[in-house]
């Protein structure tokens, strides 16, 4: 596996070009199979894991801030936060919602302790919290830079803009400039960043990284008809994709996959890593053996033929 690595902005992070969702960690995912799967990417040279406090407090039984731990835990044992770039997130906590001042702090100081550690590498605005002025969040994101307890701003689900305005603010008042940029993006979904996003992004040299990189599963080609996903617990999440178009782009897809001899789902990461201004999509692994798929996109080249066939068949989703 590839030990390449790609800068984050302008900051002085460098992360491996697949990031590993911790979503499923405290969820899906078991603590034992969470340390399986984390130990597994890191020896594959991976070093970047993208998490929120949130996660996963949705799920029966939980709080939120569960993947923050077992993610901590597992620093912890292995011993090597120096060689992790950790991110997290703030607004979606059930006991910290929004993006005011105060709660900002409060959340970041929390996050601190559960990943056991004394600063987070890549601190996201989640969600754009509209009732608090832009200024104060920008002033609490600084604070904390200032601090010591993140070493870099991003943002998550951010208008265009509310972006610039961000970048206003903070060029106005000296504040930490944010370095990347974490959107909805994947083959199927591709309108919102390529015709808003991706020109702030390319603008203000921030470093993209896509989520639902595999559309909820569908880009993995699991799901080859509408009746495939019938009873499935993410019927609901791809059921926009369960049309003519959408398995059109899984056609193409696996045409594709099958030149190069990988999986479906290498082949829909690669894809987005060849698109101006990501660094990396991130991907999320249940058990150990979702990993390899992922894993391959990193050294997976697309040739220009090849990129266009999925351009074109995936460019009813551009609209």
């Amino acid at each position: 596996m590839t030990d390449q690595r790609v800068k984050v902005g302008g900051s002085d992070l460098e992360v491996f070009p697949l990031v590993l969702g911790g979503n499923t960690f405290g969820w899906t995912s078991d603590e034992a199979t969470s340390r399986k799967v984390l130990d597994e990417y890191v020896e594959a040279g991976g070093n970047f894991i993208d998490t929120a406090d949130v996660y996963s407090a949705w799920a029966p039984g939980n709080a939120g801030g569960e993947s923050e731990i077992i993610l901590g835990r597992w620093l912890a044992v292995r011993g090597n936060r120096d060689k992790v770039v950790v991110a997290t997130k703030v607004s979606e906590h059930p006991q910290y919602k929004g993006l005011s001042h105060d709660n900002v702090i409060a959340a970041a100081n929390e996050s601190l302790l559960r990943l056991g550690t004394d600063v987070i590498d890549l601190y996201y605005a989640h969600f754009d919290d509209k009732s608090t002025p832009l200024e104060e969040t920008a002033a609490a994101f600084d604070e904390l830079v200032r601090a010591g307890k993140i070493r870099a701003v991003g943002l998550s689900n951010y208008t265009a803009d509310r972006i610039e305005e961000w970048f206003r603010i903070a060029r106005e008042h000296g504040y930490a400039l944010p370095v990347a940029l974490e959107p909805h993006y994947n083959l199927v979904t591709r309108g919102n960043y390529e015709r808003t996003l991706a020109p702030v992004a390319a603008r203000e040299n921030l470093a993209v990284f896509p989520y639902f990189s595999l559309a909820a599963g569908f880009l993995t080609g699991k799901y080859r008809s509408a009746s495939d996903a019938e009873g499935k617990a993410r019927q609901g999440m791809v059921a926009d994709y369960l049309t003519a178009d959408g398995f059109a782009v899984v056609d193409a897809l696996d045409a594709v996959a099958k030149a190069h001899g990988v999986a479906i789902a290498t082949v829909a990461l690669a894809w987005l890593r060849h698109r101006p201004q990501v660094a990396g999509p991130i991907a999320s692994a249940r058990t150990p053996e979702q990993l390899p798929a992922l894993l391959d996109s990193v050294s997976l080249e697309l040739t220009a033929d090849e990129i266009a066939t999925l351009d074109k068949a995936s460019a009813p989703f551009t609209k």
